[in-house]
């Protein structure tokens, strides 16, 4: 994608009078593939692009067609409209390659080669060594977080004991980067990841977001799929995930994030009397008033819960949460996210969108007028 940006690919292009933001040609990309020798032939960078269509990476840009066709058709990495899907495994994912960065890039990293029974290893680290450097970089609040935050790295096959015979723990024991965030994949291996079994015993897969020995019953990392049948409530309080699940891991510290509860699958009844239409709210001499709240998330998220779409609705909002306490209300309409007008996005563009901003959220709403 980076690259693709770099040369020119993706950028604005008008269509039909209409402007599509950051998208690319797919006969411009099929060619582009064969030139860079990321696929050998047509053929095969076909059935690479539809790789990532299959992981929710890109997409037609009107979303009217779900294969990848060699043609003078528009499509778009996700990661540039907000629509890249970020589900609990992903989250830690990102977290992981993030932390691997930024210690590879510093002066004197804690990360060495080192030697332990005979044998030398990567990219490793003592825990203890570990959770001082979280803590002394403010990325957790304290050496429990810091410890939760391992073991969710290592339960998601990021790092691992040496040996693979210990979870994670504040002590001596050395772990190493069992995913290598660095070294350079190319777009042909995706086509040998057709099986689970493939994608376990590829640790350096782009694609790898595995967990290692999940305890039975432990529903902490579980993720809802969502599909046509079941509709998810996005829930923009951590806690909503981890209280009802019987686990207070809150092991992103440093960015409030949205879950989807695996307890949600269902599609809790509307809180709107009746649907609201775009024209209606925006109509001069409607019923309602547009109001500007800044939220200031804290440990655990904004603490709200948006649904529906064009437009969204307030469903929920925590009594004690910072979003109760900035003025947020139960069906106020949300018309923009961080300056971005949203009316016409569905929840879960939305949600994204407040995902992958800053702690402080600025949101405009329109509300009934009593």
């Amino acid at each position: 994608r980076l690259r693709l940006h770099d040369g020119k690919l993706i950028k604005d292009r008008r269509y039909h009078l209409r402007t599509y933001p950051n998208c690319f040609v797919a006969k411009e990309l099929t060619d582009w593939l064969i030139d860079h020798k990321e696929a050998p032939d047509r053929e095969t960078g076909i059935r690479l692009m539809q790789k990532l269509m299959d992981h929710y990476i890109i997409h037609h840009v009107c979303d009217e067609h779900s294969d990848y066709k060699d043609a003078k058709l528009l499509y778009r990495f996700r990661k540039d409209d907000g629509t890249f899907p970020l589900s609990k495994d992903v989250k830690v994912f990102l977290r992981g390659q993030s932390l691997y960065e930024k210690l590879v890039s510093m002066e004197k990293s804690i990360l060495k080669v080192r030697e332990e029974n005979s044998v030398k290893y990567q990219r490793t680290f003592l825990g203890c060594e570990m959770i001082d450097w979280l803590v002394q970089e403010g990325e957790v609040e304290n050496r429990k977080e810091a410890v939760e935050l391992g073991q969710a790295l290592l339960e998601h096959g990021i790092i691992q004991h040496v040996s693979n015979r210990h979870h994670f723990f504040d002590s001596d024991l050395l772990y190493q980067f069992w995913t290598n965030f660095r070294r350079r994949r190319r777009l042909t291996e995706l086509l040998n990841e057709s099986s689970s079994r493939a994608l376990s015993e590829s640790p350096d897969s782009p694609f790898c977001l595995r967990k290692l020995n999940p305890e039975p019953g432990n529903t902490s990392f579980l993720s809802v799929q969502t599909n046509k049948e079941i509709k998810i409530v996005s829930a923009v309080r951590r806690s909503s995930i981890t209280s009802l699940a019987g686990n207070s891991n809150p092991y992103f510290s440093t960015t409030p994030a949205l879950v989807f509860p695996p307890v949600a699958e269902c599609n809790p009844k509307s809180v709107l009397k009746r649907p609201v239409t775009n024209e209606e709210l925006l109509s001069p001499g409607a019923p309602y008033t547009k109001k500007t709240l800044t939220i200031v998330g804290d440990a655990v998220g904004w603490g709200f819960v948006v649904r529906g779409g064009r437009p969204c609705h307030i469903q929920a909002v925590d009594p004690g949460g910072p979003a109760a306490a900035a003025g947020m209300k139960v069906c106020q309409f949300v018309l923009s996210v961080n300056g971005m007008y949203v009316l016409h996005l569905d929840y879960q563009t939305i949600s994204s969108l407040i995902m992958t901003g800053p702690r402080t959220l600025v949101m405009e709403v329109m509300e009934a007028i009593e």
